[in-house]
């Protein structure tokens, strides 16, 4: 059965910096994209960034030049380090990881509030 296992979240202040990872275990193989995901309360969830196995990232315009993904491929690993935050940025961050298989995998979220 396969895991994915999200940490990093938390509080912090406005302008401060957070990392997120989240590790896959199980039976998992040829990872292909690794993302994250986010949702706010009374919001759809929406894209955050996502990485290829190649290394070729995707960044949703709301958080360009703020947060950066990047991911471990020996350690089935995604991270995502947060700068900059803003209240907005507020939500549980989700990671999802897809394979050259067509199958799909979420992680459970992790909270994320910032205070202004």
């Amino acid at each position: 059965q396969v895991q994915l296992v999200e940490s990093g979240g938390g509080l912090v202040q406005a302008g401060g910096s957070l990392r997120l990872s989240c590790v896959a275990s199980g039976s998992i193989f040829r990872i292909n994209v690794m993302g994250w995901y986010r949702q706010a309360p009374g919001k759809q969830r929406e894209l955050v960034a996502t990485i290829t196995n190649g290394g070729s990232t995707s960044t949703a315009e709301s958080v360009k030049g703020r947060f950066t993904i990047s991911r471990d491929n020996a350690k089935n690993t995604v991270f995502l380090q947060m700068n900059s935050l803003k209240p907005e940025d507020t939500a549980v961050y989700y990671c999802k990881m897809s394979t050259d298989f067509a199958s799909a995998y979420w992680g459970q979220g992790t909270q994320v509030t910032v205070s202004s």
